[in-house]
């Protein structure tokens, strides 16, 4: 059942985002399509509940009940990220808005992107290792943990990963090629800017 709702939550996440884009643009009403997407996070608390409720009637923690607590830290770690890009794509594929901010390319411009990136994924990974911790505690000493530990040594390799990562473009930063023009440095350096 726990592995059905994550599903249907994602599910839900995209038929929310649609419809509030939709509402948005479509109809023209920005503020019931900001509505629709603020009840995303509902998602989110439906599956904490029921998760909860699962493994208090007696059910053995299995990847399942990880796989939840992974999704919640997703969406909280990424789900507002998410939301901004779809919107913004949105906005210029069929509503004339500006096109999307691209990433910047080059030194230290990009170095602060991907530590922004990284930032995200370990927000998602510590909200999955604290979700995961407290049903090992709601579980008890009693109950077969194993899962729930496989799946935080997985959120704790997330952390490890995005620090590797954003750590190598701060250590190594890419350098434009001798041709790159002057617009395109200054795009960067712009994006730099916190």
């Amino acid at each position: 059942m726990i592995a059905l709702l994550v599903v249907a939550c994602e599910v839900a996440f995209w038929v929310l985002l649609a419809t509030g884009l939709a509402l948005r643009y479509v109809a023209r009403k920005p503020k019931l399509g900001a509505a629709v997407l603020l009840c995303e996070p509902l998602l989110e608390v439906v599956l904490l509940v029921v998760t909860a409720i699962d493994l208090k009637s007696g059910a053995e923690p299995d990847w399942k009940h990880g796989l939840a607590a992974v999704y919640i830290g997703f969406t909280v770690g990424l789900g507002h990220h998410t939301v901004k890009k779809v919107d913004a794509w949105v906005a210029h594929r069929w509503f004339g808005g500006p096109p999307p901010v691209k990433p910047p390319k080059y030194g230290r411009a990009r170095a602060v992107h991907e530590w922004r990136a990284a930032a995200r994924w370990i927000l998602a990974a510590v909200v999955a290792l604290g979700l995961l911790q407290a049903a090992i505690w709601y579980v008890g000493p009693g109950g077969d943990i194993s899962s729930l530990q496989s799946w935080q040594q997985k959120a704790a390799a997330v952390i490890v990963i995005s620090l590797i990562i954003a750590g190598s473009y701060t250590l190594f930063p890419k350098q434009p090629p001798e041709g790159a023009d002057a617009a395109e440095r200054e795009h960067d350096r712009l994006r730099s800017r916190p």
